[in-house]
């Protein structure tokens, strides 16, 4: 699969976003977790990325692809009470210091320490991360979060791009499987028995 180039993103290292404003004061320090928690509520996905708060958009078939799996997965998990699937309003701090944000990913039962998730940003990497591409994506930018969820401890990554109705499998960076639209996403040893057709989410 080939991810696209240019992704149009929002880089600004020490940026304050104010929520439910257009205005966006730049100050000099570098961005805090605070400061992503203000980030708007207006679409886009931000992130705390090396001091930056970074921003990706998303766009209609985005939202729609992440839907879908995210209901397939919740059903799953849910029935057999496998754990907790989030959606991309979560963010995860890596031990690298980075707050990544997935578009859907599932933490299983026992690994917050408490039958309840944390209210603030979990101090773990998902065992599962989805990463739906959005038209305007980054190669690089992408096999970065890639790399680091997987060094973060994440055993299982699914980057689905709904354009070329294709996905990528990583378990590591070397255990690398691309799928097409009539191929299944398998939760393995991960989400043992999940399994969907990608024309089931990207369809």
């Amino acid at each position: 699969m080939t991810i696209r180039e240019p992704m149009l993103r929002h880089d600004v290292r020490g940026s304050v976003f104010f929520a439910g404003s257009a205005t966006i004061a730049t100050v000099t320090r570098p961005a805090t977790e605070d400061d992503l928690l203000g980030t708007p509520r207006d679409g886009h996905k931000y992130e705390h990325v090396d001091g930056q708060i970074r921003m990706s958009p998303a766009g209609g078939r985005h939202g729609y692809v992440c839907v879908q799996l995210g209901m397939l997965l919740n059903a799953f998990v849910k029935e057999r009470r496998l754990g907790h699937v989030f959606d991309s309003g979560t963010g995860f701090r890596l031990p690298g210091g980075n707050v990544r944000v997935p578009d859907v990913s599932f933490v299983a039962m026992g690994r917050f320490g408490d039958p309840q998730p944390p209210i603030g940003f979990p101090d773990l990497a998902p065992d599962l991360a989805v990463e739906v591409l959005s038209p305007d994506d980054r190669t690089r930018d992408i096999l970065d979060k890639v790399g680091e969820y997987l060094q973060a401890g994440t055993r299982l990554v699914w980057v689905i791009d709904p354009e070329q109705r294709s996905a990528v499998v990583y378990r590591s960076l070397g255990d690398v499987r691309t799928l097409g639209r009539r191929d299944s996403l398998d939760g393995d040893d991960v989400l043992p028995g999940f399994r969907c057709r990608l024309a089931e989410v990207i369809d």
